[in-house]
């Protein structure tokens, strides 16, 4: 199994606001393409990257290739709203044969 055996899954898109690097005028942003995913609106606890328990209210699923693009902080293009990256958990089954993804939690 890989990767692409979810992509019927992934039934949404959207795009991804990502800080490339901070300039001497502030911060240089990089839009993504469209990025195929699945989107879940539900709320439930997680932690940030400086280990503080935060409500999550939606959770993307989406192909690993497409972990890059999902940063902490990055800002992301729902359909209907905007969300920051909380945290990406990746789903790597190694030997299990199991299909890869990442789980980006948001705001």
């Amino acid at each position: 199994m890989s990767a692409n055996d979810l992509e019927e899954f992934y039934i949404h898109t959207v795009t991804v606001d990502t800080v490339v690097s901070g300039g001497p005028w502030g911060d240089e942003v990089a839009t993504s393409e469209p990025l195929r995913c699945f989107v879940a609106d539900k709320r439930t606890f997680v932690r940030d990257s400086n280990g503080t328990e935060v409500v999550s209210s939606t959770t993307i699923t989406a192909p690993p290739e497409y972990r890059e693009q999902f940063t902490p902080g990055a800002t992301v293009h729902l359909p209907h709203r905007d969300a920051e990256v909380i945290a990406v958990a990746n789903a790597d089954s190694g030997p299990l044969d199991l299909p890869d993804h990442i789980a980006v939690s948001l705001t």
